[in-house]
């Protein structure tokens, strides 16, 4: 092993960065990020559009934040690290209502049928299903013995069909465990209690947001790396990744038409673990690529509407179930930093989830601003001002799809990949993890914490923190 270590990590998404970030603070390892494209920050970017700072999507920092990791982002941030209150509401039976739900919601906006079907099922939910009988779990048999089935079928069934496009039947109980806070109808009737007797959770109702855009977060690690002397070669894309005769790696990667190798001590990838599996030489067992194949990430379509108009609503997300309406999620940036300038214009951001082969996918920005338009006019909010301009981003890796039985995939993959000396994956993408930001740049932090003084790193240690992550909860 050099003296001074070299890591090369792969992806400049927020695990990466602040990857970079905490390494770069100990003095003998050497940082090199190499980024595909042209700026940081991956799926948690932000850019300008006419004007307005703009997200890919909608994103927050929300308060559950391991705590270390909050206080580096405020010291970085400072007083630009705003503090705001959560604002957005859901569709539901033709009925908007407050998200997150708020006590007014359960006695006056919610629609009788629903309040009784939600009655019901809290009397009934104590009989056995058949899945509690021995049949094998999956995303919607947790749901409905945990939610109950009015729930399931006015919301969290159709939004996963649209999410993940599948039905529920045909996702892993994984999904349900990790990517649904509510996991009971008795844990969301507490939290609504809770609020109304005053006794709310810290941070409850509210999330950070950065002056400058979710991106704001990403952009201050990079400059933080960079401060430190770390490397960073954006639109650089790695090809192939050689482990050497005798440790080490050889990383090859084109730039600018041009071809170039690296050589590191260590390969830190946040890259799409199936991606990473066929870069590498020499190549994986068959099965291992088998593997590789059976799993796969949900594509986005972000679809970006700049209207003639100071301000198109108060709330920052609107949330669609309903598969009558293309979108599954439409914000307005200038609702989450509350900036008001400028004062004549607003974007909007609507999400549509699909796949690479869908039709969606390969349609113009007019086709799908006008799909946008049909989709808020059926939703009952139709745009009365002028669109100035679409715009449109492809996301190909946006969330993980479990589908049932896909764990055993995954396992032979993440297997495979541990047991290559001082070769490690991890983040959304290089963990197949539907998690949060900051559950990202947690795996990035611990991924640091298990190199010693001496550059060793601990895998036992790894083990343990990855134990954690299986925990973690994403919240919308």
């Amino acid at each position: 092993m050099a003296n001074n270590p070299h890591v090369i990590i792969l992806g400049a998404g927020p695990a990466g960065l602040s990857a970079a970030s905490q390494l770069v603070r100990r003095t003998k390892f050497q940082v090199t990020v190499l980024e595909r494209n042209g700026w940081v920050g991956g799926n948690a970017a932000s850019f300008d559009l006419a004007g307005m700072r703009v997200d890919y999507g909608s994103h927050r920092l929300h308060p559950s934040c391991d705590p270390n990791i909050l206080a580096d982002i405020r010291a970085m941030l400072g007083d630009d690290l705003l503090d705001r209150p959560r604002h957005g509401r859901i569709r539901l039976r033709g009925r908007w209502i407050h998200f997150p739900l708020k006590p007014i919601d359960l006695a006056l906006r919610l629609p009788p049928g629903f309040t009784l079907g939600v009655a019901t099922d809290m009397a009934v939910r104590v009989v056995p299903r058949s899945d509690d009988l021995g049949g094998s779990e999956t995303f919607a048999s947790v749901m409905e013995k945990g939610l109950g089935h009015t729930i399931c079928r006015d919301f969290y069934f159709p939004y996963a069909r649209k999410l993940w496009g599948l039905d529920p039947g045909e996702l892993s109980a994984v999904q349900a465990r990790r990517r649904v806070s509510g996991g009971s109808l008795a844990k969301i009737v507490r939290k609504v209690l809770s609020e109304m007797s005053g006794r709310k959770t810290q941070g409850s109702g509210r999330f950070f947001y950065p002056l400058s855009g979710f991106g704001g977060i990403s952009e201050a690690y990079y400059m933080d790396a960079l401060d430190k002397r770390a490397n960073f070669y954006l639109n650089a894309v790695a090809e192939s990744l050689h482990i050497g005769e005798e440790g080490g790696f050889s990383v090859y990667y084109e730039r600018e038409g041009r071809h170039h190798t690296l050589q590191a001590d260590h390969v830190w990838s946040t890259i799409p673990i199936n991606v990473l599996a066929g870069m590498m030489q020499p190549s994986p067992p068959a099965e291992v690529i088998d593997a590789a194949g059976n799993i796969d990430f949900r594509a986005m379509l972000l679809v970006y509407l700049v209207l003639d108009m100071g301000k198109f609503s108060e709330y920052d997300a609107h949330y669609f179930p309903e598969e009558t309406i293309k979108i599954s999620r439409l914000s307005e940036p200038k609702n989450y930093s509350g900036v008001r300038q400028p004062e004549d214009r607003t974007v909007l951001c609507a999400e549509l989830p699909c796949s690479p082969d869908s039709p969606e996918w390969s349609k113009s920005d007019e086709e799908l601003g006008d799909l946008v338009r049909d989709s808020l006019a059926t939703a009952g909010i139709p745009l009365d001002a002028t669109v100035l301009q679409v715009y449109v981003r492809r996301l190909r890796y946006a969330y993980p799809i479990y589908t049932r039985g896909y764990e055993e995939s995954f396992d032979k993959l993440d297997e495979w990949i541990g047991h290559i000396p001082h070769l490690l994956t991890f983040g959304r993408q290089g963990l197949f993890a539907h998690d949060n930001t900051h559950h990202a740049i947690y795996m990035a932090y611990c991924a640091v914490d298990c190199f010693n003084e001496d550059g060793v790193f601990d895998r036992e240690g790894w083990g343990r923190y990855r134990k954690i992550f299986e925990t973690h909860v994403v919240e919308d």
